[in-house]
């Protein structure tokens, strides 16, 4: 089980990097001047990379994060410190589907948004990596 556990946080912190990480790129892809198509082209790749490396490491951080859910410690679901914690996981997921979009809107050269509403959106990650840290950590409440 520890096995399993210390992979299951390996990807989880590979996820989060990658959450973080992924919107200053978009705060710099904003800032890009129309004209240079050779910086937003350079961002568009880093940006598909990133959001690749960051859906695995997603995806294993659930694989992992379920198979000790199920396969090992099926009573936690019952917790109300673990129903509040999947809940916020899957709100970290709706972020990163919406990160997903947003590569999408930048490959098209869409975008509408300031650098300011990144550089905003950058910190949504924290929220999330903060409540779900404390919630496994302390555990206040059962």
């Amino acid at each position: 089980m520890l096995w399993v556990k210390s992979l299951h946080v390996i990807f989880m912190v590979t996820w989060f990097a990658g959450l973080f990480y992924l919107p200053r790129v978009f705060v710099y892809h904003a800032m890009t001047d129309a004209a240079n198509t050779e910086q937003s082209e350079t961002f568009k790749v880093m940006e598909r990379k990133l959001l690749a490396i960051t859906t695995m490491g997603a995806v294993l951080t659930l694989l992992f994060g379920s198979w000790l859910l199920i396969g090992w410690l099926p009573g936690l679901i019952t917790l109300g410190w673990m129903k509040l914690k999947l809940l916020l996981v899957l709100g970290l997921l709706g972020y990163h589907l919406y990160c997903a979009k947003l590569v999408k809107i930048f490959r098209a050269d869409k975008n509408t948004r300031s650098h300011v509403w990144y550089r905003w959106f950058n910190e949504v990650p924290v929220a999330f990596l903060a409540g779900i840290v404390i919630l496994v950590i302390v555990k206040p409440f059962n």
